[in-house]
């Protein structure tokens, strides 16, 4: 489907929608998939790996609520919020259940899309 799947900063909303979920564990970045009201259904095997965190702790739960407290913010949360078109890349520092942990985010999102992303490069 992608020449290089692993691409962080080129992968498209489009290409990880028309992914198959075996396909987005293989990418070597984090990929959290989330509806509107922000609850989680798409977790790839490379962020539960990275983070520690099982999919049942996240799938199916409102992401920033119980899992990414830490994203909770204007930084991230709130930028999906107020952007109806999102795609930036921020860096960051993860806190929470962890030490601190420089990352980079990627937030997408689309009107025509119903499913918003952020993708965790380590």
């Amino acid at each position: 489907m992608l020449d290089n799947i692993s691409q962080f900063e080129t992968i498209s909303l489009q290409d990880l929608e028309a992914m198959e979920d075996d396909e987005r564990d293989r990418l070597s970045f984090g990929v959290i998939g989330m509806q509107a009201d922000t609850v989680a259904d798409v977790y790839n095997a490379t962020e539960s790996q990275m983070s520690g965190v099982a999919p049942d702790s996240v799938l199916g739960v409102p992401f920033f609520e119980t899992i990414g407290q830490c994203m909770n913010n204007f930084m991230v949360a709130q930028r999906f919020e107020d952007e109806r078109e999102l795609d930036d890349i921020v860096p960051y520092v993860l806190t929470l259940r962890m030490r601190p942990q420089r990352v980079r985010l990627r937030l997408l999102a689309s009107a025509d899309i119903s499913r918003q992303y952020i993708l965790v490069e380590r």
